[in-house]
């Protein structure tokens, strides 16, 4: 898929008697995956033709793709793969293996809507500046994976990913090098782009900001045709994917389109296609949108005050809102913030009133605290409700407004970088966000349709399987006493209405069997 001239040796020029070794200088690094396919990127310092030899062992490497041309930017997609399942992989040329071993591996993406699994997430904002923060953060998130056996879909990138400039050197010092041994070996990347990254280039930063000719779309391979689930963008830039039951959607809030739009901007392309996209994918189980600038913010940047941020929050996030979006996901700020579950606030600061925007004044970290009951959200209210989240601290870490925390997002920390792991099972979203330390510091989790009323009828003498619709770690609390499983098989000789509670006294279904003589 990669494109290069290929320039053949004078008539007269002597060949060399043996192939030169070329050494690799970045990756591999994952991009672009699907259930049945992902693209395999690294860089050599010589053109070659590169070569992915996969398989099913790390032993038995029996399946190989390659590139068609010499080049030095590698990019090689490996199709016909199975979805949710394991590969090992290798990386070189026709005379070379550059990389392989049993950390060389990738995980296919499970079938689009499928949500029997848990899916694991990390979102990693403004972290891109070789600090040891960076560092430190980087380590607690191998190592929280690492006690839940390295168990990770994907990562996702909040912008500003490399310091200060967004130049290519940057991004082989402060990013590729950071995660090279690590996370981008084995787990697939979708990025967004922060202003930082626009920073690069030799003309202005307003003219890059147009022509996108800067070293973050250089280096990111994006599925922009619709290959991972969406509409097609057909434009680095903005893009969505499907990750079992989960829709991400990745927006560039400080890029120009069409040489006049910004994100903001109702009319231009990226609002434009977000609500095609958010038409035919709204229905999705969970919809995640992320992008580089927040709507909110008190911490280092100030929401009230800067262009982007005032204008993405009055004019764009209502669309989102619109179609009932679960989790927006921001950096920029280099702190972290989050909201309650919210809806229908455009304004300052000041105007924000809790008891006409907040839709559920717990705090949702659901661990048996007082008011710690979970979000809920319900098809019946359109799925309303929207939890907003600033995770600007994995690398850059610091600094904040007068009035931090913002009214509108309680749950903040400007002291402690961290980054956020997602992890989503059904109908239940869970968020921690992990600190440099290993302390997790925030945490909330939200549910999708619970709480529910079921009328069964069945033969008498029939058995019949009862299954609480919320999934939780404790134990399931059942009328009968009999049972703390998720699901009970009942065969009552007359009608009788069953509940089931979850252990903090949260939750309820009730279950209503008529029994049919």
């Amino acid at each position: 898929m990669t494109l290069a001239l290929s320039i053949p040796p004078a008539a007269d020029a002597q060949q060399p008697s043996a192939p030169s070794r070329d050494t690799l200088l970045r990756g591999p690094y994952l991009q672009a995956a699907t259930p049945t396919s992902i693209v395999i990127r690294w860089r050599t310092d010589v053109l070659t033709r590169g070569i992915v030899h996969f398989g099913k062992t790390s032993g038995l490497l029996n399946r190989n793709t390659q590139d068609t041309v010499l080049v030095t930017d590698h990019k090689v997609r490996l199709t016909g793969l199975e979805p949710g399942t394991k590969y090992y992989y290798s990386i070189g040329s026709y005379f070379d293996t550059l990389q392989t071993g049993p950390n060389n591996y990738f995980v296919t993406l499970p079938p689009a809507g499928s949500e029997d699994a848990l899916y694991r997430i990390a979102a990693v904002g403004d972290c891109g500046n070789n600090s040891v923060n960076q560092r430190a953060v980087r380590d607690q998130l191998i190592r929280y994976l690492g006690e839940r056996n390295n168990d990770m879909n994907a990562w996702i990138l909040l912008g500003d990913n490399a310091y200060y400039t967004g130049r290519d050197a940057e991004f082989q010092s402060n990013f590729f090098n950071i995660y090279k041994d690590n996370l981008l070996t084995k787990y697939p990347l979708y990025p967004t782009p922060g202003n930082h990254d626009y920073y690069d280039g030799d003309s202005s930063e307003e003219k890059v900001q147009h022509t996108h000719q800067v070293a973050y779309y250089q280096n990111f391979t994006m599925p922009v045709d619709g290959e991972a689930g969406g509409v097609p963008s057909h434009n680095p830039a903005f893009y969505s994917f499907d990750l079992g039951n989960i829709h991400f959607i990745s927006l560039d809030s400080y890029g120009i389109e069409d040489d006049k739009y910004r994100l903001y901007d109702t009319l231009g392309p990226q609002a434009v296609w977000v609500k095609q996209d958010l038409e035919a994918n709204g229905h999705k189980g969970w919809v995640i949108a992320y992008w580089h600038h927040p709507p909110y913010t008190m911490g280092s940047h100030n929401s009230d005050k800067e262009e982007e941020l005032v204008h993405i929050r009055e004019n764009f996030i209502r669309i989102l809102e619109r179609y009932g979006v679960d989790l927006i996901i921001c950096g920029h700020s280099h702190d972290y913030e989050r909201s309650r579950l919210i809806r229908g606030h455009y304004g300052p600061e000041t105007s924000f009133d809790p008891a006409a925007y907040v839709l559920n004044n717990s705090s949702g970290m659901y661990d048996e605290t007082p008011n710690s009951c979970p979000y809920l959200k319900d098809s019946a209210t359109g799925y309303a409700g929207t939890v907003y989240i600033v995770s600007g601290s994995a690398g850059q870490l610091g600094g904040k407004q007068t009035s931090f925390p913002h009214d509108a997002l309680p749950y903040a920390d400007a002291t402690h970088g961290g980054a956020g792991m997602l992890e989503i099972r059904g109908n239940r979203l869970d968020w921690k966000w992990i600190c440099a330390d290993g302390v997790i510091r925030d945490h909330f989790t939200l549910l999708k349709n619970v709480n529910r009323h079921h009328h069964l009828t069945i033969k008498k003498g029939d058995p019949v399987t009862l299954t609480a619709s919320f999934p939780t770690d404790s134990p399931y609390k059942w009328s009968t006493g009999k049972s703390t499983d998720r699901s009970i098989t009942v065969q009552p000789s007359s009608s009788k209405i069953y509940t089931v509670k979850d252990a903090a006294g949260c939750l309820q279904d009730t279950f209503e069997v008529t029994v049919q003589k």
